[in-house]
């Protein structure tokens, strides 16, 4: 549908080598994007865009930190040249450092909040000069279910996330005037290679995101490729300022007692 066509579309996804990231960008490939990622590591690089161009996906990688505001406007300076513009950014870029708030290094604290928090305002206040000047553009900032909710051992993380939430509503209103909206998408718990070593049978944390999650398992990382191809495209053009959660439900409820169906 036209609607939700990105043809001739270029969209920037930070951290789009592996995980969420690249289920996103195979997303938006598949409704026509031409895809632009980022990473830091070279041999992930390598093997994302192999993978991405044995699908046929058009896709470019350049390897920068989005921490770094020097590196970040090169390159941003370059895909814009080599690509003739920017219409789409994803900020997905993110690490996680679990870590009781008692003893955890104020060093780490920074570390995530810089790459979860200050890395997307780096770039979305990069890469929305030209949306401005073209008059539309679409950021989509990854949050969390920490953006609503607390949880042992992840301070930093529900920290940045919590503020990246907020970070998606103030530039949503302050860019909405250029035509351009800001949202967010909070993936839930997903079967990712980074999970599979804790959803299996007889694991108790596998066992409670299961019962917990009203959809009884977990997300797969194709389920959010319609929610990011929905921010994405012209059929969210009134959507401003909203986080989408794709979670199963989890936040829509209080839970289940144990003995319950």
């Amino acid at each position: 549908m036209e609607l939700f066509s990105l043809k001739n579309k270029t969209a920037l996804i930070t951290g789009g080598t592996h995980g969420l990231g690249m289920a996103m960008a195979e997303g938006l490939a598949k409704a026509g994007a031409k895809l632009v990622i980022t990473g830091t590591t070279p041999q992930k690089m390598e093997d994302a865009l192999a993978h991405y161009h044995s699908k046929g996906y058009d896709a470019k990688g350049y390897l920068f930190d989005v921490t770094n505001e020097t590196d970040a406007a090169k390159y941003v300076a370059q895909i814009t040249e080599e690509t003739g513009g920017i219409h789409i950014l994803v900020n997905n870029a993110g690490i996680i450092k679990r870590e009781l708030a008692l003893t955890m290094p104020v060093a780490d604290f920074r570390k995530v909040v810089d790459v979860d928090l200050v890395g997307p305002f780096i770039m979305s206040q990069l890469v929305v000069k030209q949306m401005i000047e073209r008059g539309s553009g679409k950021i989509i900032n990854i949050c969390s279910m920490m953006s609503e909710l607390g949880r042992n051992s992840v301070s930093a993380y529900a920290a940045a996330k919590g503020g990246l939430k907020m970070l998606t509503q103030n530039l949503a209103t302050e860019w909405a005037k250029y035509n351009i909206q800001v949202n967010g998408i909070g993936p839930g718990y997903f079967a990712t290679s980074q999970t599979e070593p804790i959803r299996v049978d007889g694991n108790p944390f596998n066992e409670f995101i299961i019962s917990r999650t009203p959809a009884g398992r977990w997300g797969n990382p194709e389920d959010l490729e319609g929610t990011a191809v929905f921010l994405a495209s012209k059929a969210s053009d009134f959507v401003n300022g909203q986080v989408v959660y794709v979670d199963g439900g989890i936040l829509a409820t209080i839970g289940k007692p144990s003995n319950e169906d």
